[in-house]
């Protein structure tokens, strides 16, 4: 007799069909009801190899989209690619929430919206994709539940701030890394500016000034960088 697939409506939604569907119901299994069950009784295995898969994939994609891009752009563009908020859009996208393998105690706490759990259990499916599949398999799983996001990939999207600008643009002369230092503080508590000095060695300090210590010193990279000729001035690169 005929036996229906128990996930036959998240395979679909994957682009791919277990050959071994306990494969993917162990990824959707949560830690929580481990208890003495054997190490494939839950997801936290297949998590540690399918978080290797998405992030081959994913700079794999990269590398070849932005030929010309330096590592730091790269690295701002992977990060949000695969950060756990990314993933666990992902998993909502696949509506596994319900599907989810949970203890009665993570249940009831909400466990199933968590992103957390949501984006370990993504990567859980990545996992026994690529062990049962191979990468090829897997990378293309990603690419079709990533598709919308690879989209979104553009330039501005991922600009750098002017401290990151800024380190990025020392370590690529070879220049130590800037050191911020708050030079002054004035004005009443609810209104206070602040005035911050960035110092990098062998170039001249830089001031600039913010209504909170991280945007002092963001204006003080800035303005070392508009120094500089990196960005014109009251630009961004």
């Amino acid at each position: 007799m005929f036996k229906a697939r128990k996930f036959k409506d998240l395979e679909r939604k994957l682009g791919y069909k277990f050959k071994d569907e306990r494969f993917l119901e162990c990824a959707l299994t949560h830690a929580s009801v481990r208890g003495g069950k054997p190490v494939r009784a839950d997801n936290e295995r297949l998590e540690f190899v399918g978080d290797r898969v998405l992030g081959l994939a994913i700079a794999g994609f990269l590398n070849q989209a932005f030929p010309t891009a330096k590592e730091g752009e790269l690295a701002r563009r992977y990060n949000g690619l695969v950060r756990g908020e990314a993933c666990a859009r992902i998993g909502r996208a696949l509506d596994i929430g319900p599907k989810l393998v949970l203890s009665e105690a993570e249940a009831t706490s909400g466990g199933r919206d968590k992103d957390t759990i949501l984006a370990d259990a993504v990567e859980a499916i990545l996992g026994a994709i690529f062990i049962e599949a191979g990468f090829d398999v897997a990378r293309d799983v990603v690419m079709k539940l990533w598709a919308s996001q690879l989209g979104d990939q553009k330039p501005q999207m991922v600009a750098a701030d002017p401290k990151t600008a800024l380190q990025e643009w020392a370590q690529g002369r070879g220049l130590n890394l800037p050191q911020y230092s708050v030079v002054s503080r004035e004005g009443p508590d609810h209104a206070p500016m602040f005035t911050a000095e960035v110092k990098i060695k062998s170039l001249e300090p830089a001031r600039g000034e913010g209504a909170s210590k991280r945007l002092a010193e963001q204006a003080a990279a800035a303005s070392l960088l508009e120094r500089e000729g990196v960005i014109a001035r009251g630009g961004n690169g």
